[in-house]
C-alpha cells in the first residue's frame, strides 16, 4: 500500500474540494482499504465522510423517510418506525454482513461499495473493468455473475439495501459539485451498463448525502435472500417487493432482484402485469418470467434462474401475508 493522506471533512462542500484529483471518500462499508492492500486504488488522500453534520440522522416527514448516509446498518435496521413502514429495508440491513459489520458500515457505504469479482479482486489479472481486453468471466469462473449479459463487465451489483430500495422506489440525494442531485436507484448504476471500469454513476468526486424514501399508506415490503450460508454470506440471489394488497388484488407493486445484472434489476412488464391481479404462485411465476426475459445464463451460474423465481414467488405471498 502506498503512503496517502488522511483528512476528516466537516461539511459536503469541504469533502468534495478535498477529494478532487487523486483523493477518495472513505466511509463504513465501501471495502475501499480492502481494495488499496490489493493493489486495486491508489489514492492520495482519504476523505473521512463519515463527521459530516446531518447525515447520521433518520427523519419522516410527509410521508417519506429521509435517512442519512452515515446512518448505520444497526441502526437502520433497528429503528422502529422503518421496521414498522419499510420491513423490507430493515430486512435488507439485517442481511448484511455480521453485527460488527453492520455496526460500522454505513448506508452510503453498502450503496457505493465496488465489485466483489475475484479477477477483480485479483492483483494480478487485468481485466475489463482494470482497463484490461476482457472480462474473464466469461467462459471462465462465473458462478456468482450476472445472468443479464449485454454488458462489457459481468459482476453483478450485490448491495443489499440497492435491491430494497429499487422496489420501494427510493432516491438517492448526491453532493455534486456545489450543488446537488436527485437519482433514482437505476440512475445510480446505469453506468456501470456503458463503462465496465465503475461499478455505479458516482465521480469520484460525487457523495451520497441521503436517501429519500416515499411511505405509502397500507404499503407492505418484502426483502429476500439466498446465499450458500445461513450467516455472514453475500447472496448468490436476492429479491425485494413492495407494493400494496386490496381488496384481494396487488397495487403499485415493484419486484426487483439483486446478483443477477450490474443494477438491481426490474422490469417494468413484469411490474404491469401484476397491477391489480390476485397474489396467486400462477401470477408470481408469470411475473417471475417476465422479470427474467433476457437472462443468459453462463456455463456455471444457471442456478440463479430457478432461485429468481422461487424468491419472487415468497416475496409476493409475503406482501399478502
Amino acid at each position: 500500500m502506498k503512503a496517502f493522506s488522511y483528512v476528516t471533512a466537516q461539511t459536503a462542500d469541504s469533502a468534495v474540494e478535498l477529494v478532487r484529483d487523486k483523493g477518495r471518500f472513505l466511509a463504513g462499508g465501501m471495502d475501499l482499504l480492502g481494495e488499496m492492500k490489493e493493489g486495486l486504488v491508489e489514492p492520495a488522500v482519504l476523505v473521512n465522510v463519515k463527521a459530516l453534520t446531518g447525515t447520521r440522522e433518520i427523519t419522516t416527514a410527509k410521508n417519506k423517510f429521509s435517512i442519512g448516509a452515515n446512518v448505520t446498518l444497526t441502526t437502520l435496521a433497528e429503528h422502529a418506525e422503518v421496521r414498522k413502514l419499510l420491513p423490507g429495508l430493515a430486512q435488507a440491513a439485517e442481511e448484511v454482513g455480521s453485527p460488527q459489520m453492520r455496526n460500522v458500515a454505513t448506508v452510503g457505504g453498502n450503496l457505493a461499495q465496488h465489485s466483489r469479482c475475484w479477477y477483480y479482486r485479483q492483483r494480478d489479472v487485468r481485466c475489463v473493468k482494470k482497463g484490461g481486453p476482457r472480462c474473464f468471466a466469461r467462459g471462465g469462473e462465473n458462478k456468482y455473475h450476472s445472468l443479464f449479459t449485454k454488458t462489457t463487465c459481468l459482476s453483478p451489483c450485490v448491495s443489499n439495501l440497492a435491491v430494497a430500495l429499487s422496489a420501494l422506489d427510493a432516491s438517492v440525494v448526491v453532493q455534486r459539485g456545489a450543488k446537488t442531485a436527485t437519482l433514482t436507484i437505476a440512475q445510480l448504476y446505469e453506468t456501470a451498463w456503458s463503462d465496465a471500469k465503475v461499478h455505479n454513476s458516482l465521480g469520484t468526486d460525487e457523495l451520497i448525502l441521503r436517501i429519500e424514501v416515499p411511505v405509502t399508506a397500507g404499503a407492505r415490503s418484502v426483502y429476500l435472500k439466498i446465499a450458500e450460508k445461513n450467516d455472514f454470506d453475500w447472496a448468490l440471489v436476492s429479491c425485494a417487493a413492495a407494493g400494496r394488497v386490496e381488496g384481494g388484488k396487488l397495487r403499485g407493486v415493484r419486484v426487483a432482484l439483486g446478483c443477477v445484472a450490474a443494477t438491481p434489476w426490474q422490469m417494468k412488464e413484469a411490474n404491469a402485469f401484476l397491477e391489480g391481479k390476485p397474489p396467486t404462485e400462477e401470477n408470481a411465476a408469470k411475473a417471475a418470467d417476465l422479470l427474467l426475459q433476457g437472462a443468459e445464463a453462463r456455463e456455471q451460474n444457471g442456478y440463479k434462474i430457478p432461485i429468481a423465481k422461487a424468491l419472487v414467488k415468497r416475496a409476493l405471498a409475503g406482501l399478502a401475508a
